[in-house]
């Protein structure tokens, strides 16, 4: 028996390219001779669907392309991820499903039976899960099919979840396992998919293949990584990161072994390839082209334009310069180096003629008060009003270029410095920000070694640097990082070593901006954690020691 795995690149909701996708792909499954193609979870509509599976419209047209895969399976069986109808009245209206095609017909659907509802999954608000389970004979094999979380509980030791699907199917003695996967990207989870992947070989003593989503779907990004798992457990072959890819394998090889394919993983590769393709689709999938950023000199948005060019190429990418009375010659000077050496266009708009105008207006209501962080804001909110000047006269769409670290701490102006269509470097901490530089800048000097090694600064009064209202960021961000990566509170972190005050001061700046970030650009993951739909927190909640 030959299996391909198809890791495409689906659009939520466009059906019909979606469709046309997966249409090729069975067309070179069959060129190969293969005797099933698989293809993601939910890939005639894409994934997460959200609540355009409240639609009766979107569900009818999301079997519109089962039927029309099911025509195509003419000696040649596909398995599909989409949306199933409940036929009972009892549970939610829908099923998360695997359909199984073959002579024409639907075949077999396996239901999802694990529904996460953690970080950024909601899939009980739409689904029911499956209570029964059962397996599907085909050509002489009997398979075990599987949507995604349902092989995350092997042995029953995932407390979320009180079934095991394979437990379940093993009754039924089948010979391969097949996992139709959205499986979203974090740079610490593909290990975790290997070892999932692993452990349920391990235990059943069967091969695995597994298909996964490419591609980025607004804020969430899909890497691929589709996994080909012996029962010796070596990584028969791992697909490649980012990239589309439709494989074919013959099983009788694969349940051979011997032979270890896994990819090596270096965090900032990844993350560097992540954020590229988050821009790239972003664009891509909204039918955009060109992107405007604020040009400071400093690294966060250095390295936004790099990979801003990287994604969309450095004729579709505009730098504006705005320096103030207060940004000094290097800052200008190291912005231009920057421009010059991705060849982008870049403009220089100095803002002090528009502060004086503005301090003038306020001088006579602002009587009596000293100047304060009203006056740095005036000029943040006044590059902001610039850039989004131009985006909307030129069509270009603005790029944020706040870091995590800042955005954690609400170091930014809201309508001013938090402006933009999206946030490239908000999942990104300032300490990482610099070992992502470091990586972008390892073939040869692409952001001017300054931006990287000058202290931060706003630059919106004499002589300011970051750490004047911060803690410095190797003292921050390891707080940061307990605190919303690992959800370690107050207490526990004084226990670990953390100075009190400083913990209360951190967690207090965390807790009294989540206005600001709800207010933000949609934020690129790249983390287990990062803020947005997988982090829901009280806009007017308190939480410290």
């Amino acid at each position: 028996m030959k299996i391909t795995l198809a890791q495409l690149n689906y659009h939520i909701g466009n059906f019909e390219s979606n469709l046309r996708k997966m249409l090729d792909a069975v067309t070179l499954a069959k060129e190969e001779g293969s005797d099933i193609i698989c293809f993601g979870e939910l890939a005639t509509c894409g994934y997460p669907p959200r609540d355009f599976l409240e639609f009766r419209d979107f569900i009818a047209r999301c079997m519109d392309s089962v039927h029309a895969l099911a025509a195509a399976a003419q000696g040649i069986a596909i398995a599909v991820g989409s949306p199933c109808v409940n036929p009972v009245v009892e549970g939610k209206d829908l099923y998360n499903s695997a359909f199984f095609l073959f002579d024409g017909k639907v075949q077999h659907i396996s239901h999802k039976a694990l529904l996460p509802t953690y970080d950024i999954f909601d899939e009980y608000r739409y689904f029911e899960p499956a209570h029964e389970f059962s397996t599907v004979e085909y050509k002489g094999k009997r398979i075990a099919f599987t949507i995604c979380e349902d092989i995350w509980n092997v042995g029953n030791d995932n407390p979320l979840y009180k079934v095991c699907p394979m437990d379940e199917m093993m009754k039924d003695k089948p010979d391969i396992m097949i996992n139709l996967s959205a499986s979203p990207f974090s740079y610490d989870h593909a290990e975790s998919r290997i070892s999932a992947v692993r452990a349920n070989v391990s235990k059943y003593g069967v091969p695995m293949f597994y298909v996964n989503h490419v591609g980025a779907q607004t804020e969430i990004i899909f890497d691929g990584g589709s996994l080909v798992v012996s029962p010796d457990l070596q990584v028969f072959d791992e697909m490649p990161y980012f990239e589309e890819c439709i494989k074919t394998y013959n099983l009788a090889d694969v349940q051979k072994g011997g032979i270890n394919n896994e990819q090596q993983k270096e965090k900032y590769r990844l993350m560097h390839d992540a954020i590229v393709t988050g821009i790239r689709d972003y664009f891509g999938k909204l039918g955009l082209k060109k992107a405007i950023l604020g040009l400071s000199g400093g690294i966060d948005s250095a390295l936004t334009a790099v990979l801003a060019v990287r994604a969309l190429g450095a004729e579709n990418v505009w730098g504006v310069l705005m320096p103030s009375e207060y940004s000094t010659g290097h800052s200008v000077t190291d912005a231009k180096d920057l421009a010059v050496n991705l060849g982008i266009r870049h403009d220089i708009v100095p803002i002090r003629s528009v502060f004086d105008v503005y301090e003038g207006l306020l001088n006579p209501l602002f009587e009596g008060k000293q100047a304060d962080v009203t006056e740095e804001n005036i000029q943040a909110r006044i590059r902001g009003m610039i850039l989004m000047a131009l985006s909307n006269k030129f069509g270009h769409i603005l790029l944020n270029t706040s870091n995590k670290s800042e955005f954690a701490v609400g170091y930014g102006t809201l309508y001013g410095d938090m402006c933009g269509g999206l946030a490239v470097l908000g999942d990104v901490y300032k300490t990482e920000i610099y070992k992502l530089a470091a990586y972008v800048n390892k073939d040869g000097e692409v952001i001017p070694l300054n931006s990287i090694c000058k202290p931060p600064s706003a630059e919106l009064r004499p002589g300011q640097k970051d750490s004047d209202s911060l803690p410095e960021y190797d003292t921050l961000d390891p707080v940061l990082f307990q605190y919303i990566e690992n959800r370690i509170g107050p207490a526990e972190l004084m226990e670990m070593g953390f100075d009190p005050a400083m913990v209360n001061r951190i967690l207090r700046l965390v807790n009294i901006n989540e206005f600001k970030r709800f207010q933000a650009p949609p934020v690129i993951r790249v983390s287990n954690k990062a803020f947005g739909a997988g982090r829901r927190l009280p806009i007017v909640g308190k939480y410290l020691s």
